[in-house]
């Protein structure tokens, strides 16, 4: 990677930590503050728009800084999509909307970047199978991959520094693997993950417990987008290998937002219906404390991070084994904490009826 782009990144991480307390006093004037309630974790009001700080950064960096690594079209497509994102996030922080209206809002900027830079899936080859072109399927499948994405890091911003650091430790591995491994033509993509990366740890000495600013859901929700958008760039020709990467780099906030919707499904309760059994309040309903968990969640991204990086390096039938192995694991671990409901651990049950089986039929 040339200098000029260290030192440019270096440079947004600054700009990132120099504007985060100007977004912060800003934050209290439009009246975009969180304040306790019993689904907060907040003692006292806490701005939130955290996130436009990131976007501030990560902007400049990529219209200025590096603007001739970027190709123009990508990049102002790209960059529609964002300020209907951070438009609707800023106005979700203010005046709390609906569920139904963040869709519209999140579905907008999907369409703008799908027609205007191109973000699309095109088609997916998958082993033993061979290649199936999705046709008309390209455009459902790419907006509800945006949506999800979008969401799912949005579910996980429950803790001071929680979406952010997981973010990071996601979009780096994103990173180093179009990078590196996936031999993508356009090293653009790594060079904006990078960029967005730098933004990002400049926001978050002031978003880690204690909490200073929120990432609200101007941040939340730029930050998932942008990892959909980019995902994406690496997934238009999809094989199983390509898209599985993506998928394990998100498996925190990916099983999170599955285990919520099944919890809430058993439950018969409205899949939006918001709840305190998200992963990071049953961790610290088991006993660990606020920055314990954080760093616990952080933990957990790494490993599924580092599993990613074995996918690569791995044949057709070792990428199955390990996704079969990282499936039941996942499922005990869940199941250990209790995030679908401490009674519901149908593989736990199996497995101590199994050693149920075997012990009394070794003791006669």
């Amino acid at each position: 990677m040339k200098f000029e782009i260290i030192v440019s990144l270096f440079a947004t991480m600054i700009i990132s930590a120099v504007l985060t307390p100007f977004v912060r006093r800003f934050a209290f004037k439009i009246g975009a503050v969180d304040k306790p309630n019993q689904r907060r974790v907040n003692k006292v009001p806490m701005p939130t728009i955290g996130g436009l700080a990131i976007f501030i950064a990560f902007t400049f960096s990529t219209m200025f800084l590096l603007r001739d690594q970027m190709p123009t079209q990508q990049l102002w497509g790209l960059f529609g999509g964002e300020c209907i994102i951070i438009a609707e996030g800023m106005i979700d922080d203010v005046y709390e909307l609906k569920p139904h209206q963040k869709v519209i809002g999140q579905l907008l900027a999907a369409l703008e970047v799908y027609f205007v830079a191109e973000v699309r899936m095109r088609y997916i080859t998958l082993p033993f199978i061979g290649t199936w072109y999705l046709g008309w399927l390209a455009l459902p499948i790419t907006l509800l991959w945006i949506v999800a994405i979008i969401n799912a890091i949005n579910l996980i911003d429950g803790l001071d520094g929680l979406a952010t650091g997981v973010s990071i430790i996601a979009l780096t591995t994103t990173g180093i693997t179009g990078l590196f491994f996936l031999n993508l033509a356009n090293t653009w993509v790594a060079i904006m993950i990078f960029a967005l990366v730098a933004a990002m740890l400049g926001f978050l000495p002031y978003n880690f417990f204690p909490a200073r600013i929120y990432l609200g859901d101007t941040g939340a929700q730029f930050i998932g987008f942008m990892i959909a958008c980019f995902s994406l760039y690496g997934l238009k020709n999809v094989t199983f290998i390509s898209v599985i990467i993506p998928v394990i780099i998100l498996g925190v906030p990916i099983t999170d937002t599955v285990y919520a919707m099944i919890r809430r499904i058993l439950n018969r309760q409205p899949i939006s219906h918001a709840d305190k059994h998200h992963l990071h309040h049953r961790l610290m309903q088991l006993g660990l404390t606020h920055r314990q968990t954080v760093l616990v969640i952080y933990g957990i991204a790494l490993i599924f991070s580092f599993i990613a990086l074995l996918y690569p390096l791995s044949t057709i039938w070792g990428s199955v084994l390990l996704t079969i192995a990282i499936l039941i694991g996942l499922e005990l671990f869940v199941e250990a904490i209790g995030l679908v409901g401490s009674n519901r651990q149908p593989l736990l049950h199996w497995i101590k009826h199994i050693v149920k089986q075997f012990t009394s039929k070794s003791s006669d």
